[in-house]
């Protein structure tokens, strides 16, 4: 009981829903209707949303500051094989919120001689499983859901970059990257004041860059909860579609987004039918593999070194999608 008032009422906010309802009744608004409707999720997924981002940018940059590149280069050097591809996987965990955000941080790892495999493992998981979206989606799909999405999340990124290892793809990285060098020096000593400084820039700056995705995230959700029918959402991407999966793992690919204007998208597709493997495909996608982020990518190695790295995340997302649809009654 103690844990379910943490999960709807603490993570999940259910208790601003019930306000919001209340105030909107209060001023002639039917939420029953669809108009109603729309703007109450509208405005509980914004305000929940945006309050958990800002809390959790600065916890999680707050964590970060001790993870400085120099001294992950040193964490990740100690380690060697799959070992190391944890690692990075999970180093990739407590970095950038965004895949955009990650490939800088990848080029200076591979630029510092680290195995390509194991910065492989860190640029999956970076924008794939970061601390902010277990929790967001521990707060809207259940804590069974979250760690099930982020544990198979860091599997993809270990076993992808083990296998771009185990291809010697090191000649297919761009010759800036792997000509930059970077100089060895002492990490420098931060005070928890200059911690604290570093966690609220990073809200701010974040913030600025997120926000407008949360509005179109949770606008497009309002619009699937409340006006698009049941039955379509189950027909195209419900288990009567063998190839749900594949269409919103092809779907999200091209739009660009992170986690947090991802989920409220995926939270109206579970509401309205689609499958749980299918709306988390969806969303490993946008975050993974956003066109923009390619574009980036491309700069940083070569066409056959991207394309395989297209190719393991693409499969690896897939599967992950039938495998939760497969075993959905175990979550749902």
């Amino acid at each position: 009981m103690i844990w379910a008032f943490i999960q709807n009422q603490i993570l999940g906010m259910k208790w601003l829903n019930t306000l919001i309802g209340r105030i909107l009744s209060s001023a002639g608004i039917d939420i029953g209707g669809r108009w109603g409707g729309s703007i109450q999720f509208f405005l509980y997924d914004v305000i929940k949303i945006t309050f958990l981002l800002c809390f959790l940018i600065f916890l999680i940059s707050y964590i970060q500051s001790y993870f400085l590149p120099e001294k992950s280069k040193k964490i990740m050097g100690r380690f060697n094989g799959i070992g190391a591809n944890a690692t990075g996987a999970l180093l990739g965990t407590v970095t950038p919120f965004c895949s955009c955000s990650s490939i800088p941080i990848f080029m200076g790892f591979t630029s510092a001689g680290l195995p390509l495999g194991v910065t492989f493992s860190f640029l999956i998981s970076s924008p794939m499983v970061d601390l902010g979206s277990l929790v967001l989606l521990m707060s809207i799909f259940g804590t069974k859901i979250a760690l099930a999405y982020v544990a198979l999340g860091l599997i993809i990124a270990i076993i992808g970059g083990t296998f771009i290892e185990r291809m010697h793809m090191d000649n297919y990285v761009a010759d800036f990257v792997k000509n930059a060098g970077i100089v060895d020096v002492d990490a420098p000593v931060i005070t928890q004041k200059d911690r604290a400084i570093y966690a609220k820039d990073q809200v701010v700056s974040t913030f600025k860059k997120v926000f407008p995705y949360i509005l179109i995230g949770v606008g497009i959700g309002a619009v699937i909860h409340n006006w698009i029918p049941e039955s379509f959402v189950e027909r195209v991407l419900g288990s009567g579609n063998p190839f749900g999966v594949v269409m919103a793992t092809l779907i999200g690919i091209p739009m660009y987004a992170d986690i947090f204007g991802s989920i409220p998208i995926a939270e109206a597709l579970l509401y309205k039918g689609a499958q749980l493997g299918t709306v988390l495909s969806f969303m490993m996608a946008v975050t993974t593999l956003s066109l923009p982020s390619m574009v980036m990518l491309s700069k940083a190695v070569k066409p056959k070194l991207l394309a395989l790295f297209i190719v393991i995340c693409t499969v690896g997302i897939i599967a992950v999608g039938y495998l939760f649809n497969i075993f959905q009654y175990l979550f749902i």
